[in-house]
């Protein structure tokens, strides 16, 4: 039911869509290429080993649609990549909005 919700009634801006759909496959494509987490810090990485731009990611995320677009990105990286990147995802993106508060 609630996947129907989301497909009538989006949690963003119809006139943000693409932007939407453009940031959820990057996303996807950082999963598959790097990781959301590092086990050392640097490059992509911040100080406390996430993803810098997974982070960013979230972050606009939120601004677009707040928590329910957030949600609706992590549903959508547990599908395609599994629950493992989904929960490295999860904790990358701890303090964002209210992600994990």
């Amino acid at each position: 039911m609630r996947k129907l919700l989301n497909m009538f009634n989006p949690p963003y801006p119809r006139e943000q869509r693409d932007d939407v759909l453009r940031l959820m496959d990057e996303l996807i494509k950082i999963g598959q290429v790097e990781d959301y987490l590092s086990e050392h810090p640097g490059g992509a990485f911040t100080g406390q080993c996430r993803h810098r731009r997974a982070r960013e990611i979230g972050t606009r995320l939120n601004d677009i649609g707040g928590y329910p677009l957030m949600e609706l990105a992590y549903e959508r990286v547990r599908k395609k990549l599994g629950r493992n990147l989904a929960d490295h995802l999860e904790y990358a993106w701890a303090e964002i909005g209210e992600w994990m508060r």
